[in-house]
């Protein structure tokens, strides 16, 4: 499928939707009224000093406005960025750190913010930047029927990385690697206008702003937009946009279907059909094969079938996608001598090419561990060496972790993620309250076990999990205060940052895990600073 990314602005698709969930129903946007706001903000933007090539740093949370002033900063010929919003971070002054990097590194022209990144701007004040609420920059244009007739920039979009390994940076995409990715995407899901999406995932990180906002909005089709914390607070509304609306196509990563299976009852979900449901797609993380079956065991006696469940594989140095489970196939796990059990992400998309290569830059056998590099349209002309850990098995993509995020223990390779994993596998400690860190410390394997504010019997619970698992390595533990575990904005563990700041002794005091509550702060700082 081709994409046009403003051929929507130009001719709207009759009877098309763009629904934005408000506290009780959704604000909805016809595509030819979303249009002439679009062909505003880009008149407010031309009103306001920005000329071709610039970039406009967007400081909005989701919403018709958001949509309107990302593609009108394309009408207008400029980039646009969008920044997280303060409530992605547990601390102002992370918050503060981290977009005054995204601004140095983006030189944005404006900054154009709504009530709720009030903070932004006056970040971007401080570095000289040019700053504008939204509503006063709109009122200078009341209306506009012509858009200011600017070519589309080079740049399609300034995207940011998560950060999962070190501070985030800015990612150029090109305006023909961004088509090229979408269009990929679309051939991969079969997509047309007919078929609606469903998203709660946050719009100024990838998998939410391209595969779950722009894709649907270029291909024309309809839309039910709902802001994570109401995702959060009612997974049941998310879920009735399938079982209701007919909503057939939505991505999220594995943490999302984990949320949606402690969240709801089966009973909750009578008078729903899922049979519809086409495509969900799952990444961004490493997928814990039990994950997915507990999803389609809740889902599936109310029509969801097993194949609609798509693990894949993106990251935004590559646009967003590279790799997915074709339509109507099940998806596979592979059981892997050191890894465990493995969930295949699919093969590569059109347009993409995966390689995986050892320390000395070879390619390595089929089944065997090594870096994966993607390349192809969606990246632009040097392949990406994307720091994450993969092997290929019959042409499929099987992901095993970040490296770096891992240690050899007897000549077995322990990830991170594997083990908190195991750790989540006792019920009682949900997901987002652990975190684990390994590496290589003073010449010995480490792991260390974060539990934020963990409750008397999580540390028995987490031992017993692992009991037996590390012999060889130092299994440490870490309590963390409320918000102490560092996350990315789209919610994945910086073990990297982490773990630098646990070998600097930043984390905080450290212990042997054992089944017993950790000690005071004050008898165990000596013994974690001195190691």
């Amino acid at each position: 499928m081709d994409i046009d990314l403003l051929g929507w602005t130009r001719r709207p698709r009759r009877g098309g939707w763009v629904r934005f969930a408000t506290t009780e129903s959704w604000d909805e946007w016809p595509y030819d009224v979303l249009a002439a706001l679009t062909r505003r903000s880009a008149c407010a933007l031309v009103a306001a000093g920005v000329r071709p090539g610039d970039v406009v740093a967007l400081g909005l949370a989701g919403g018709p406005r958001f949509v309107a002033m990302f593609f009108g900063a394309l009408l207008a010929g400029a980039t646009p960025a969008p920044l997280p919003p303060p409530a992605a971070f547990a601390r102002a002054d992370s918050y503060d750190a981290h977009v005054d990097r995204l601004l140095g590194w983006s030189t944005p022209t404006l900054v154009v913010h709504d009530a709720d990144f009030v903070r932004t701007g006056e970040l971007a004040a401080a570095r000289g930047v040019d700053a504008a609420p939204l509503d006063e920059l709109l009122a200078t244009v009341p209306d506009a029927d012509r858009e200011p007739g600017r070519a589309v920039p080079a740049v399609a979009v300034v995207q940011f990385t998560s950060g999962t390994t070190g501070p985030a940076r800015g990612v150029r995409v090109g305006v023909g690697a961004l088509t090229a990715n979408l269009g990929a995407i679309a051939r991969w899901l079969r997509m047309t206008p007919t078929d609606p999406t469903a998203s709660w995932l946050p719009v100024h990180h990838d998998m939410g702003l391209i595969g779950c906002l722009l894709l649907p909005v270029t291909v024309g089709g309809d839309l039910w937009s709902l802001p994570t914390v109401e995702f959060l607070r009612r997974p049941m509304r998310y879920l009735e946009c399938f079982g209701r609306h007919g909503a057939r196509l939505t991505a999220m990563p594995a943490f999302g279907l984990d949320y949606v299976t402690r969240r709801v009852r089966p009973e909750s979900l009578a008078g729903l059909d899922f049979s519809a449901w086409r495509s969900v797609i799952v990444g961004a993380e490493r997928i814990p094969p039990a994950t997915l079956h507990r999803f389609v065991e809740l889902l599936g006696p109310f029509g969801l079938r097993p194949t609609a469940v798509r693990p894949a594989y993106g990251l935004a140095e590559a646009t967003l996608a590279v790799t997915g489970v074709a339509s109507g196939e099940p998806w596979r796990v592979v059981s892997s001598p050191t890894e465990g059990a493995v969930v295949g992400c699919g093969k590569p998309l059109s347009g993409v090419s995966v390689s995986v290569l050892d320390g000395d830059g070879c390619s390595v056998a089929p089944g065997q561990l090594g870096e994966i590099v993607v390349g192809g349209a969606g990246v632009g002309a040097d392949p990406v060496h994307t720091g994450d850990a993969g092997f290929l098995h019959d042409g499929e993509l099987f992901v095993v972790g970040r490296l770096g995020d891992g240690v050899k223990v007897h000549g077995r390779f322990v990830f991170a993620a594997d083990v908190e994993t195991a750790i989540a596998a006792a019920d009682a400690i949900p997901p987002g309250r652990v975190a684990v860190l390994a590496g290589s410390r003073a010449g010995r394997p480490t792991v260390v076990v974060l539990l934020e504010r963990p409750q008397p019997d999580w540390w028995r619970l987490a031992a017993e999990a692992l009991a037996g698992r590390f012999v060889g390595a130092d299994l440490l533990a870490v309590t963390a205060t409320a918000g102490g575990i560092a996350r990315t904005t789209s919610g994945k563990p910086r073990r990297r940052v982490m773990w630098e700041a646990f070998l600097d002794g930043r984390l905080g005091p450290a212990q042997q895990l054992s089944p017993s509550p950790c000690p005071s702060a004050a008898t165990t700082a000596s013994r974690s600073s001195t190691r």
